[in-house]
């Protein structure tokens, strides 16, 4: 009954009515089974999928690491630690990553984490260092393991395993099933679970868009002014793509942002929050935003430029088309060039007016609060003051996002004058809280 009570409380915290049949059947194989591989599409929920079974296995009176959680890139270490914290649990949580503050990692192993969350090469210095017991770590979860290996991690994954001696359960997610899993994770007979051919195909929409130019440009502006405003996602395969096509849309009158792996953290967290929110509706970027991010579903997906295999096709097509909702993925190409051999050429040609209006700009802007979870602040503390000092109504106020000293919140913009005019000088909690229109930097909180 206590468990069934947890998991009612869990669930409404993260507004979900039930878990899908992926999720209860990773977690009674994690529950019953050693070694256990789970193969399900992106956005399917696997990262739920793990940790409600983490959860019940994790041991209170126990005051080391228990479980540790290796994943491929700093934003989904992110992603992970804000679901767990959203559960609502009593064990605490940490994440490692190159790039974060060493000594703020220091002094947070020093009250060790039950749940540690990490990327390969920031977690093997640790375990280098023996900031933290690796012999009380009981659970392994390599989540996108077929990324890790990817992007080349094999050393540090191999060390960091040689350094887990007391291992419990090792459990393996994915979301291709295109990839070897290497010896040195010693699987030997795991249960595997596959979600990876389900509806997805019929759910799912390709449209091949030729361009008449070999710069695509004019065509993707046509396409997303197709789209009768809606959002989507822009895939191209290198960073300095990414800009230069959002620069160029900005400069044409579509409002866009872009992202990939070479902006600082805080820039990165900057532009999902505005994407998540509505304050952004074009979001440009490389393959990093492929999975493992908490974005909205996008009924368009669009590959600017075609990726080199297949594998990262199909997760860039996951972010579309999911959970049994159908959706859009849109190939521009110049009219001249081939295909690659893994793209059928009987995909149907979509045609597209240059005469379709601009898309409209966001109705939200993002306002910016100086004081997050440890200022005792939370979601209806924002709403509440918005309300009653800022004078707006309670449609006027969108998406809010509460971080550890810092909050985001989306408000319309009609509203947003008001907003600021009517909250200057006024106490929230007491307390006084710079307000103002989100910067291009979000501050750091370590």
């Amino acid at each position: 009954m206590k468990e069934e009570n947890q998991s009612k409380n869990i669930l409404s915290r993260l507004a979900i009515e039930s878990l899908n049949a992926m999720q209860l059947a990773t977690k009674d194989a994690i529950m019953k089974e050693s070694e256990v591989e789970v193969l399900s599409p992106t956005g399917s929920g696997k990262t739920l999928a793990f940790l409600t079974p983490i959860l019940q296995l994790l041991n209170e009176s126990l005051s080391d690491v228990q479980a540790l959680v290796v994943v491929p890139s700093r934003d989904l270490a992110l992603q992970i630690e804000q679901v767990w914290k959203k559960m609502g649990t009593s064990f605490k949580v940490n994440v490692c990553y190159g790039g974060h503050s060493m000594n703020t990692e220091l002094k947070n192993l020093n009250n060790p984490p039950a749940l540690l969350i990490g990327t390969p090469g920031r977690l093997y210095d640790h375990i280098e260092k023996k900031t933290f017991d690796t012999s009380s770590v009981k659970m392994l979860i390599l989540d996108e393991f077929d990324k890790s290996l990817q992007l080349g991690f094999h050393e540090e994954m191999r060390k960091i395993i040689e350094k887990l001696p007391n291992l419990k359960k090792k459990i393996l997610l994915s979301a291709t099933s295109d990839v070897e899993i290497p010896d040195f994770v010693g699987m030997k007979s795991p249960l595997i679970l596959s979600y990876l051919k389900e509806d997805k195909k019929e759910l799912l929409t390709i449209k091949l868009v030729l361009s008449p130019e070999k710069d695509k440009i004019k065509t993707l502006i046509s396409l997303i002014c197709s789209f009768n405003s809606e959002p989507a996602l822009i895939f191209c395969n290198h960073r300095e793509a990414t800009e230069r096509v959002s620069e160029f849309l900005n400069k044409n009158g579509i409002f866009s942002g872009y992202y990939h792996g070479g902006m600082d953290q805080e820039e990165r967290e900057r532009i999902l929050i505005q994407f998540r929110n509505g304050s952004l509706n074009y979001l440009v970027t490389t393959d990093l935003a492929a999975r493992g991010l908490d974005i909205p579903e996008m009924n368009h997906v669009i590959h600017y430029h075609i990726p080199g295999k297949e594998s990262e096709f199909i997760h860039r097509n996951g972010r579309t088309a999911r959970m049994q909702a159908k959706g859009n993925a849109y190939i521009i190409q110049y009219k001249e060039e081939p295909l690659p051999d893994y793209i059928t050429n009987h995909l149907d040609i979509l045609s597209v007016s240059n005469k379709n209006p601009l898309p409209k700009l966001p109705e939200y802007k993002t306002i910016y609060i100086s004081g997050g979870k440890k200022n005792k602040l939370n979601k209806g503390d924002i709403v509440g003051f918005f309300l009653q000092k800022g004078k707006l109504e309670k449609n006027d106020v969108g998406i809010i996002e509460v971080k550890d000293f810092i909050s985001f919140a989306a408000v319309r913009k009609s509203s947003v004058k008001t907003l600021l005019e009517n909250v200057r000088g006024e106490k929230m909690k007491g307390k006084k809280y710079k307000i103002e229109i989100a910067r291009n930097v979000i501050k750091k909180e370590d």
